[in-house]
């Protein structure tokens, strides 16, 4: 991602750019419509009624089941969306029953056209620019976490898991029924939700009062209803719910679920000899999910395979920092939130991180590149994972993980990775009904080290966190503050390797810190406070202050760029959202930043503006701009790889986009982008072209083109040490990337799918005007570096291809067949190079595939 979009995304955070309830809306139409009105939110009902069943309702999609005669009616729906408070054009009805084991829900959604119900199919958990009915059940009553149900009228589901009031985790996947159909007076969707799917104090003695979010989307106007009324300018959503009463005498459900699996794979292998073969294996798992009681639940793994999960998309990277790549494994995703604990929120890739990143476990191995070949495995095995999460009624939320993996050997049977054991507590207390709030963070990671691995890896790594958090000012306004240590431990080599990563950077010449080679244990601390509004008016700002000591270290199980560092952030908005002739909504964003190193040296300061419109007709404009660098000096004291801070020109970068309307079978999206650094010396520009298609109800896909051409004067090349002299030395860089993405979507019904990807990545670069640093901290740009006699400094070109082709049928609920294809290519010259099209791109199919075939069946059952 270029810089100017990645900032856009790391400077709007800290509160969402509109509205939590997921941003699919856009504006209505008028036409033919009768004049409406708003109506007085307070005096309307939030209090809704659930039924006791005297007999079940059959779930097929029909409202004239006898059973739903005897159910309350609520219908005070309102529209949020594009005009709030607004009595909607179409009416809503829901009713609710419920029995000892199940949660039933009608909704009858009228419209006088139902021909133009939008219905598209999609696979399950996919959203199309459908018409669609969401539940939004907070079953703790405790106005920060709920689930949400999801049904368009082609039946297709959706469920979420929230929780801190607006956060969605959309890998949450719950057993439940469905079914949906278009009739003459619009269509209706009919739920039947488990109680043992849903987590809640049952009370054995008087009624469950659960909260009830309930939204409604006309996708042919981009209305959008609820009830009871939902505001966007309030914070949070779940906070909002309604009430469900009358759910009495609720049991204990019993909850059970034991999926086995049994995988056949073959896999693509290149040996010793350089021969490539094809083994076939097998592999049995399973996943265990068992309720202690109605609040705690415990998920188990054991020998988990996540082959159906898509790779990671392809980077070169030539920063000093390492890459971050997001969880896409089905059992770290689900239930995530409740071990988020963040120590960062200002990394331009990164987004927020924290004490707890689950990829460090089943990592690639860490010494692959020293004691590894082709045929050495690029993954750590997960022999078994467990996890305990819940809330309890007091308020007190729980999560706990376990993790062992496996040793990894590479060649002549040397350690490449050690058995690992890692374990995380997290602990979470709501006060004042859920508007504040603290808790506690621990994790620890053990190695089981021998003599290949013992120099090189960490043996124990420890961290612990207090966070706290206090809403204020009718909830628009919160207060937040995080606490943080950290403990490592291992051989002298090992601790000596960590002082001189790029994380802390202890063998620099020129600040204060001392590298220590005798030291076997590294410890350190961090600090954040944050003061924010996210609610109330036009206006929203958060303003953060956080600090790093040079010694904190949390990468063995969390994810931390560098340490050293202090980072003061302001962020200040204006949103815009009642529409006008002009636009139907939009958000103007102000942002300053600036970071320190720890002994006070200046490594950032920058301001940036964005803006973001969706105009009448559901087209969005976007732009933005950075500078930095004109209101102080600045310096990168990770430019030389543990060389000295050299200091940083001016510089500055601006973005360009454009939507177009969602509604329609394509759409086309334009991003572009421009820098300018170095005193002109350094340049960039990229643009990112996609399209987005809709051939039928039942057939979608996408393409986009990623092209940036950019000139970077000062990019690091190496340290070299010439007549007993370290010399840092920089190169110009002039380097061409493209990365073209293709994904096909085939939806047969909505338990049979077949999804393509696709992503050739070519990157090319070539070194000249090799330097070394002279006077790093010069005012003038070329006083800073001098010519190095190194000959040719040489170049890359890196031609890679990754696809994934899944069919994936839920042959019976919750029980799932995947058929998996998966194929790598990979050619790489470390020779200097120009860009050639189509060449680079075409020549990567000629290195050899790496294929993957994998069939991979799991059966459901609930004992």
């Amino acid at each position: 991602m270029h810089v100017s979009l990645s900032l856009f995304g790391l400077l709007t955070s800290g509160a969402l750019l509109f509205a939590p309830i997921e941003t699919s809306a856009q504006p209505s139409s008028n036409a033919g419509s009768p004049a409406r009105g708003t109506a007085d939110p307070s005096a309307l009902a939030r209090r809704g009624f659930a039924s006791r069943a005297t007999q079940a309702p059959t779930i097929d999609g029909r409202a004239d089941d006898v059973a739903w005669q005897s159910a309350r009616v609520i219908d005070e729906f309102l529209e949020y969306e594009p005009t709030p408070g607004a009595v909607p054009r179409f009416r809503t009805e829901l009713r609710v029953l419920y029995d000892d084991r199940y949660l039933y829900v009608l909704g009858r959604m009228y419209d006088p056209a139902p021909d133009s119900i939008i219905s598209l199919l999609s696979r399950r958990d996919i959203r199309t620019e459908s018409e669609q009915l969401k539940l939004v059940i907070d079953s703790y009553h405790d106005r920060r976490t709920a689930y949400q149900f999801i049904v368009n009228p082609a039946g297709v589901k959706r469920d979420f898991y929230v929780y801190n009031d607006n956060v969605e985790d959309v890998t949450w996947d719950a057993v439940w029924d469905a079914s949906a159909s278009i009739d003459s007076l619009g269509w209706v969707a009919e739920f039947r939700i488990p109680f043992s799917q849903m987590r809640f104090n049952a009370q054995m003695a008087g009624d469950n009062t659960f909260g009830l979010l309930v939204v409604r989307d006309v996708a042919r106007t981009r209305q959008r209803i609820s009830w009871p009324l939902y505001r966007r300018d309030a914070q949070g959503y779940v906070s909002q719910a309604g009430e469900l009463a009358g759910i009495a005498q609720l049991r204990q459900p019993r909850r059970i679920e034991i999926t086995p699996y049994v995988v056949e794979k073959t896999q693509t292998r290149q040996m010793a000899n350089g021969r490539f073969e094809q083994p076939l294996s097998q592999a049995f798992g399973a996943d265990v999910k068992v309720g202690i009681g109605s609040n705690l639940t415990v998920d188990a793994t054991i020998n988990p395979d996540f082959g159906q999960v898509e790779a990671d998309p392809s980077v070169l990277n030539l920063t000093a920092f390492e890459q971050f790549f997001e969880e896409r494994r089905p059992f770290f995703l689900e239930g995530a939130g409740i071990f988020q604990f963040r120590t960062a929120c200002g990394d331009i890739d990164t987004g927020c991180t924290g004490l707890f990143y689950s990829r460090r476990i089943g990592r690639s191995p860490q010494l692959l590149g020293r004691y590894g070949d082709a045929a050495s495995p690029t993954a750590s095995r997960i022999l078994g994972a467990g996890k305990l999460s819940g809330r309890l009624a007091n308020g007190l939320s729980i999560g706990a993980l376990t993790a062992v993996t496996e040793r990894e050997v590479g060649t002549q049977s040397r350690t490449i990775e050690p058995q690992s054991s890692y374990g995380v507590l997290r602990l979470q207390q709501d006060l004042r009904n859920g508007q504040s709030g603290i808790g506690v963070m621990f994790t620890g990671v053990t190695r089981s080290l021998d003599d290949w691995s013992r120099p090189f890896i960490r043996d124990g790594a420890y961290t612990g966190g207090l966070d706290l958090r206090h809403r204020f000012l009718r909830n628009n306004y919160e207060l937040a503050a995080s606490f943080a240590g950290s403990v490592v431990t291992g051989s002298a080599t090992a601790i000596t390797a960590t002082q001189r990563s790029s994380v802390h950077q202890y063998d620099r010449p020129d600040d204060n810190l001392v590298l220590d080679t005798t030291r076997t244990s590294l410890a350190g601390d961090m600090q954040r406070v944050s003061v924010s509004k996210f609610g109330g008016g036009i206006t929203r700002f958060q303003t953060v202050l956080q600090r790093f000591s040079p010694g904190f270290e949390s990468n063995d199980l969390g994810f931390l760029s560098r340490a050293d560092q202090m980072m003061f952030r302001n962020w200040f908005a204006l949103q815009y959202t009642r529409p006008t002739r002009l636009y139907r909504r939009a958000q103007v964003n102000f942002n300053t930043f600036n970071t320190w190193s720890a002994a006070g040296l200046a490594t950032a300061q920058g301001l940036n503006t964005n803006a973001h419109m969706e105009l009448p007709n559901t087209w969005w404009l976007h732009g933005g701009m950075n500078a930095n660098g004109y209101l102080m000096s600045f310096y990168d004291d990770r430019a030389a790889r543990g060389g000295p801070a050299v200091r940083q020109s001016q510089n500055g970068n601006f973005f360009l986009g454009i939507e177009g309307d969602r509604r329609r079978w394509y759409t086309p999206v334009l991003f572009a982008g421009a820098s300018r650094g170095d005193d002109g010396r350094s340049s960039s520009r990229w643009f990112e072209p996609s399209v987005q298609v809709r051939s039928s109800s039942r057939f979608s896909g996408s393409l986009a083109f990623n092209y940036d051409s950019r000139v970077t004067d000062a990019q690091w090349h190496s340290n070299r040490t010439v007549d007993g002299t370290m010399r840092y030395t920089f190169a110009r860089l002039d380097q061409q990337t493209l990365r073209t993405t293709v994904r096909v979507n085939y939806t047969m019904t909505p338990t049979l799918s077949l999804q393509v990807y696709g992503q050739p990545f070519v990157t090319t670069g070539s070194y000249s005007q090799w330097r070394e640093l002279a006077s790093p901290r010069a005012d003038v740009y070329g006083d800073r570096f001098r010519p190095h006699a190194g000959g040719d400094p040489g170049g890359f070109r890196v031609r890679e291809f990754r696809s994934n082709t899944v069919v994936r049928w839920e042959y019976r609920p919750a029980s799932v067949l995947f058929l998996v294809w998966q194929q790598g290519r990979n050619l790489s010259e470390p020779t200097a190079s120009q860009f050639r099209f189509p060449q680079d791109v075409t020549q990567v199919f000629e290195a050899h595939p790496m294929n993957t075939l994998l069939v991979k069946a799991s059966f459901w059952f609930n004992p």
